[in-house]
């Protein structure tokens, strides 16, 4: 298991998620997105990412860059 925070995946908090995959990582972010919809900070980031999925390739670049991050991670002891 690793540990990532909002503000690592791109968001707008310290809040942090708990997960042994980086895809269980990002489900974890967006389940917190969609709750913090109220938040004007997320939301603003919410933004930022909709601005970025215009371009595919930068799309691509940011989630492999998250992903690396991710898995530089060391294991929760």
């Amino acid at each position: 298991m690793k540990t990532m925070t909002c503000k690592q995946l791109g968001g707008a908090c310290d809040q942090s998620f708990t997960a042994s995959s980086f895809e269980e990582m990002a489900q974890l972010s967006q389940a917190h997105g969609r709750e913090m919809m109220q938040d004007q900070a997320h939301m603003q980031a919410m933004q930022e990412m909709r601005k970025l999925m215009q371009d595919p390739e930068a799309m691509q670049k940011w989630m492999a860059d998250k992903k690396a991050a991710f898995e530089a991670l060391p294991e929760n002891s």
